[in-house]
């Protein structure tokens, strides 16, 4: 099986408001596949339906071809929600021994995970203290190695990267191409378009509804510009058509 990752025909609504309008799409094993879009356009509604956590209206969600939610294949899924889930009175390690424990994760195996990831999102030196006391950004950086601690084969990351400095930007980036080499699936969401480009594929959303995807190299083509930003511009704007 090609795409980890699968979105078909999904409606969603909240009430009256609907927030997602027939969106579609495929990641392959390997890919990094970027959603980009400002907030509220739907990125992280259509993450949540993907990690099973919400339910759609209509259309199928799959992961590794089986419909979601499916608790089996919670231990082969990484998600990092946009709002960490953390347990803030206890320390960084802790949490992480925690998730550890949830995914399966013992002794040796479980210390060498830690070890991997914290290094990965940069908190060697603030592993033991509290949570509370962690600034916005270090919470984020817990949450995306607790996303990373089973190895995954799937990651689902929703603006992985806000409030993170440029130099552990790139060092994050550096392993998601690790691990895309080595056959994860990997989507993102992001609005900060210099980390659109990063990704292998691309769909740029607005309004619940998808504009365009394609490689940014692709994107940037049919819009005519070199500039991603531009080019997300001229298609929100509606005066260039879509492809798949």
């Amino acid at each position: 099986m090609d795409d980890l990752i699968k979105l078909e025909n999904i409606d969603k609504s909240f009430g009256k408001r609907q927030v997602l309008f027939d969106i579609s799409l495929d990641v392959p094993r390997g890919c990094i596949f970027g959603l980009l879009g400002p907030s509220g356009c739907g990125k992280t509604t259509s993450v949540k339906i993907l990690a099973g956590i919400l339910g759609q209206d209509s259309g199928r969600a799959l992961i590794m071809g089986k419909e979601m939610p499916d608790l089996r294949l919670m231990d082969r899924i990484g998600y990092m929600a946009q709002s960490a889930a953390l347990y803030s009175t206890l320390s960084a390690y802790e949490n992480l021994r925690f998730f550890g424990s949830l995914y399966g994760l013992k002794h040796r195996a479980l210390e060498e995970r830690i070890d991997h990831v914290t290094a990965t999102v940069g908190l060697g030196e603030d592993l033991h203290r509290l949570v509370a006391d962690y600034s916005g950004g270090m919470k984020q950086r817990l949450s995306l190695a607790v996303a990373l601690l089973s190895d995954p084969q799937v990651l689902l990351l929703d603006e992985p990267t806000v409030g993170i400095d440029p130099l552990l930007r790139e060092s994050i980036w550096k392993e998601l191409y690790r691990l895309s080499d080595a056959g994860v699936s990997i989507l993102v969401t992001t609005h900060v378009m210099d980390e659109a480009v990063k990704c292998h594929r691309l769909a740029m959303m607005r309004d619940g509804t998808l504009l365009i995807s394609g490689t940014p190299r692709e994107i940037m083509k049919k819009a005519g510009t070199d500039d991603i930003e531009r080019a997300f511009i001229l298609f929100e704007k509606g005066g260039i058509g879509h492809e798949d």
